[in-house]
């Protein structure tokens, strides 16, 4: 038993754990500088819960290593249909925190269910892209592996918490590309949601900041207009799914790919204006142009981008920040803890940050090269997909390239829910690649 240990963690990446280590350490350090006003008086006791955090989560990473992620194979549709369960529950049931239902717990302890949905998610979908793989055709398995991401993220997106429900399409994406389906589907998905969104964002864009109609474009989003192009899209896709049939030429085949992303985009961005709330697509909005609303949903875009303009090379200083300390940045300890790290160790702070995460990710895709166990793969696929999807949202929406989500940085944000569920994940990277030559 002994040996069996020593020879697990001998042949664990310690590269992985090591940068996780020192960034989940720079996150307190940051949490707790989040906490300090500009007269140096201590008002929040955030980074002592992260410590907790930190240190729990740190258990649950062991404890993963030392199980197998083999024998939870057979597990992961139970765990994939509990987590449905507790979503279930939490949209009935949860506690509204900045506008989403999206917490369940007793006072002031809580869990955010979709952040163990993500892992969930990813596990159960290995498990039946694997099984899958040769019994089943591509269409077929590609609406299973629709149905199977589309779930979870639909009740998240109903709290509504439009943020975390986007990190399911990486997820989906990375994990069907490696997982042998076609390219065309995988470029079906993506197309949808890019003009999805487009669609969604369109008539804020226009009244914001185009300032006036663009031409013909009201006809996309303005309701008898957008019904007589959907039922348009209808009418040509069935008779592209009908010339296929009887003529088997392929163009009719591309024709009906073509005006089904149409339909389906249409349909999205309708749903999209009943979910989501203004403010939600206000953040869509501002990362184009903040100005447009400099103190609203602009706001928090602009501080962030002055604070990491104002740490240049080398920054002002561990706890020497003006805009965190002066309360200019919302969420600070959480969405833009990036901004208060640039802010005060500069440049070449970010550049630590960049470079652990790209220590993370590297040593998470040279294990795909190794691993040859297809649910394996598909696990450190996911995993990986979700991790730098986090960081480029996060990072980039602090720094005005990407759109406000409220999705946390992960190791350095404030908050257990999203640290533990990373952790586990953590753990079953490092769980595979200690048994990656394991028969």
């Amino acid at each position: 038993m002994i040996a069996n240990l020593k020879a697990l963690f001998s042949d664990i990446d310690w590269y992985i754990l090591g940068a996780t280590i020192i960034l989940m350490v720079v996150g307190v350090l940051f949490i707790f500088s989040s906490g300090i006003t500009s007269t140096g008086v201590v008002v929040s006791t955030e980074y002592l819960r992260q410590i907790v955090w930190v240190s729990v989560g740190l258990v649950f990473l062991m404890l993963v290593i030392l199980v197998d992620y083999k024998r939870l194979k057979d597990s992961s549709l139970a765990i994939y249909a509990v987590v449905i369960v507790l979503l279930v529950y939490t949209r009935l049931f949860g506690r509204v925190v900045n506008g989403a239902r999206s917490w369940i717990g007793i006072g002031e302890l809580g869990i955010q269910p979709s952040e163990f949905a993500k892992i969930a998610t990813i596990f159960f979908l290995s498990r039946y892209l694997e099984g899958t793989r040769h019994s089943l055709p591509g269409l077929r398995r590609f609406l299973g592996a629709l149905v199977i991401v589309g779930v979870p993220m639909l009740l998240v997106l109903s709290q509504p918490d439009f943020g975390t429900a986007l990190v399911f399409i990486p997820i989906l994406l990375t994990m069907s590309y490696l997982g042998g389906l076609e390219r065309r589907y995988i470029v079906f998905l993506l197309s949808t949601v890019a003009l999805t969104l487009v669609l969604v964002v369109l008539p804020l864009w226009e009244r914001n900041i185009a300032a006036r109609a663009t031409g013909f474009l009201f006809v996309l989003y303005e309701g008898s207009y957008r019904y007589g192009i959907l039922g348009a899209c209808i009418v040509t896709l069935g008779l592209s799914v009908w010339g296929f049939l009887a003529f088997r030429k392929r163009y009719y085949y591309w024709i009906a790919y073509v005006f089904l992303i149409g339909i389906l985009s249409l349909v999205g961005s309708e749903l999209g204006h009943r979910v989501l709330k203004d403010y939600q697509i206000m953040r869509l909005i501002v990362f184009l142009d903040p100005t447009v609303d400099p103190r609203g949903s602009g706001w928090n875009i602009l501080q962030s981008i002055t604070a990491i303009g104002s740490g240049g090379f080398a920054g002002r200083g561990f706890l020497q920040g003006t805009q965190s300390h002066y309360r200019f940045l919302p969420q600070q300890s959480t969405d833009f803890i990036f901004s208060i790290l640039s802010e005060e160790w500069g440049f070449l702070g970010g550049i630590v940050v960049f470079g652990l995460y790209g220590l993370i990710l590297w040593r998470s895709l040279a294990l795909l090269k190794t691993v040859k166990d297809p649910f394996a793969v598909g696990i450190v696929a996911g995993l990986s997909g979700m991790i730098l999807f986090h960081f480029m949202i996060n990072v980039g929406m602090t720094m005005g390239i990407m759109p406000i989500t409220g999705i946390p940085l992960f190791f350095l944000s404030y908050g257990g829910s999203s640290l533990w569920a990373v952790l586990v994940g953590i753990g079953l990277i490092l769980g595979i690649s200690a048994r990656r030559y394991h028969s």
